[in-house]
């Protein structure tokens, strides 16, 4: 349960309550429990889309897009902003890269990117809208999740000391891999669940890639940026499916 509502807290800006005398482990350990805290994302996603019942779709995805934004407190999204602004700017070099991650303004990268996500998202919840879209809304933030982990378990962590160094180095490698791999397994039983995760799959392979060749490993903006492209991987998936 510690590591339930450590992940919540750290993923959401959901309430939980405080916790106390947490250590390096308890972080890492915590990392399991990230899935979990995307089913939860998708359950209220769902709940607000039963509430607000058969409106407009373009007005129900934007509702449930600015939820789910609200929800994370847009973490994510200041990663994918970050991310880019430094992919953009260091030119291929590593310390200039890591450099401009820690810059707190945002550039033009960073806008467009945050822009071209989101509306990627609200573009695939519009046309899932005119389906049966529950199962979209609690697959992309699972799967985005999952990535994270996955990516945790795959990928250095390059930056020494702070909460993410804590994570990567305290994660439990066996339990986590079994979490993916049954992850895995459930979600090829949903309807079109293998499409979106293989959407992900690829999605995190390429980033894994990228972030080896640019850094040598992972930061903890760009883990939040893969957690943005995996769900929007997920939904466009889902949706050009629903399309064809």
């Amino acid at each position: 349960m510690k590591a339930l509502l450590l992940a919540i807290q750290f993923l959401t800006r959901l309430p939980t309550p405080a916790l106390a005398d947490l250590a390096p482990r308890d972080w890492g350990r915590s990392a399991l429990a990230y899935p979990l805290v995307g089913l939860l994302i998708g359950a209220l996603l769902a709940m607000l889309q039963f509430v607000i019942g058969p409106s407009d779709p373009l007005l129900q995805a934007a509702l449930l897009l600015m939820l789910w934004v609200l929800l994370t407190g847009g973490l994510h999204l200041d990663g994918l902003a970050d991310s880019a602004d430094a992919w953009v700017g260091g030119h291929g070099d590593r310390q200039r890269t890591l450099d401009i991650m820690k810059d707190p303004l945002s550039g033009p990268a960073a806008v467009s990117a945050i822009v071209l996500v989101l509306l990627l998202k609200f573009a695939a919840l519009t046309v899932l809208l005119k389906s049966d879209i529950w199962p979209a809304l609690l697959l992309a933030p699972l799967l985005g999740r999952a990535a994270l982990v996955g990516l945790l378990l795959s990928t250095p962590y390059v930056r020494a000391g702070g909460m993410g160094a804590a994570i990567a180095g305290h994660l439990p490698r066996k339990s986590a891999l079994i979490l993916l791999l049954t992850i895995a397994g459930a979600v090829c039983f949903l309807a079109d669940g293998w499409k979106a995760l293989l959407a992900v799959l690829i999605v995190g392979f390429l980033l894994h890639r990228a972030f080896l060749a640019r850094l040598g490993g992972v930061t903890g903006d760009m883990l939040g940026a893969a957690v943005e492209l995996s769900e929007a991987a997920a939904l466009l998936a889902l949706a050009v499916k629903i399309q064809s």
